[in-house]
């Protein structure tokens, strides 16, 4: 049973404070204490309360200290089987901030927009604002149902309709980069240099030229195998494929032009994978280049900055620009939507830019 104290106030009135206590095995397990200006309010939270605590596992729950947001990053990055190396280090990086200490219980809208504008108050841009709340959304969304983290996926999404509405978070526009003739050449002789001073080094010059050729995201370049290779009917089994609704178990056969299959074939034998080398070796090594030959300055827009993913994005308009259909050209990249190949359509037929291209001969070599 509950029990009532009362004590004086300095203006001579009175209050009543009600106190709850229970007792395990002689230890106590549970104390709460709340005060009142009169008696019967004390009373009636006595009663109101110990019918609560009286539920089968009452006591249980309310003991267990409140979940963090860092907590349940941590059970979704250790429960979660495939997740993209972007999400990951987005997640991660979300644990240094202020929110991620807060209980799951008490974070609500307002806290998830505060975390916004933090992030914009570092120099982030909305999109890429939206894509780290985007990607927290996710652990929002399981939290309660798997792991019993107090995690309220609707205060999540009441804060990205207002981020939204505030302009503090966007779609990530689309890239239209695209490397001239002359900034390929510096590139391919830098590498083909290189190539010869160390011998076991990536051969970048090869990975940039099937890159184009191909259409091929770097991962994808990494992960195609000889076993998946179709040299009879030009084609390959990419595995994986990135698609928005399926992460693993999307694999995709696609077309390989002619000059594609050529660089695969001149490639050694060396293990299951056509390309063996790690993404993160081939993303530094192609930044680097870019910033040593001039071609990207830290000065420089993002968007005006050449990434090695603007060679998909050159490789498709190559297809466009050679006349090929949004089918066949769908056929090379792997889109299964063909309206993501609509931004392709206003490019006019103009001939390959490639063909002659001196760096293809030596590539193959």
């Amino acid at each position: 049973m509950g029990t009532i104290s009362t004590r004086k106030r300095k203006d001579g009135s009175a209050s009543y404070t009600a106190q709850i206590l229970r007792k395990k095995g002689g230890a106590i397990v549970w104390r709460e204490a709340k005060t009142f200006d009169k008696k019967r309010e004390a009373d009636a939270w006595i009663r109101f309360r110990e019918g609560e605590l009286d539920k089968p596992g009452a006591i249980e729950l309310l003991s267990k200290a409140d979940a963090t947001l860092s907590d349940a990053i941590d059970k979704y990055l250790g429960d979660k089987k495939t997740i993209g190396r972007t999400k990951g280090q987005v997640l991660r990086t979300i644990k240094k901030f202020a929110i991620a200490s807060k209980g799951g219980s008490t974070i609500r809208a307002n806290d998830i927009v505060g975390f916004a504008d933090e992030l914009l108050a570092t120099g982030i841009k909305p999109q890429t604002v939206g894509n780290y709340i985007s990607h927290l959304s996710a652990v929002f969304r399981d939290a309660k149902v798997a792991w019993n983290i107090d995690l309220n996926y609707a205060e999540m999404q009441a804060a990205q309709r207002t981020l939204a509405r505030l302009e503090k978070t966007s779609k990530s526009a689309k890239r239209d980069r695209r490397p001239t003739l002359d900034e390929l050449d510096r590139l391919m002789q830098f590498f083909v240099d290189r190539q010869e001073r160390a011998p076991q080094s990536a051969p970048m010059h090869k990975i940039i030229a099937f890159g184009i050729y191909s259409a091929r995201r770097q991962e994808e370049i990494t992960r195609i195998a000889w076993p998946d290779l179709d040299v009879p009917h030009g084609r390959v089994l990419v595995r994986d494929m990135k698609h928005p609704g399926q992460k693993k178990g999307n694999d995709v056969w696609v077309e390989l032009p002619p000059e594609a299959l050529r660089i695969i074939q001149s490639m050694p034998r060396r293990g299951a994978k056509i390309f063996p080398y790690g993404t993160d070796a081939i993303s530094a090594a192609f930044t680097r280049a870019c910033y040593f030959l001039g071609i990207n300055t830290k000065k420089m827009p993002d968007k005006d900055k050449l990434k090695f993913h603007d060679l998909r994005h050159e490789g498709v308009s190559r297809l466009f620009e050679m006349g090929r259909t949004i089918p066949l050209a769908a056929s090379v990249s792997g889109h299964k939507s063909w309206n993501s190949l609509q931004r392709y359509s206003h490019l006019r037929e103009v001939g390959d830019k490639y063909a002659g291209w001196k760096w293809l001969d030596i590539v193959c070599q």
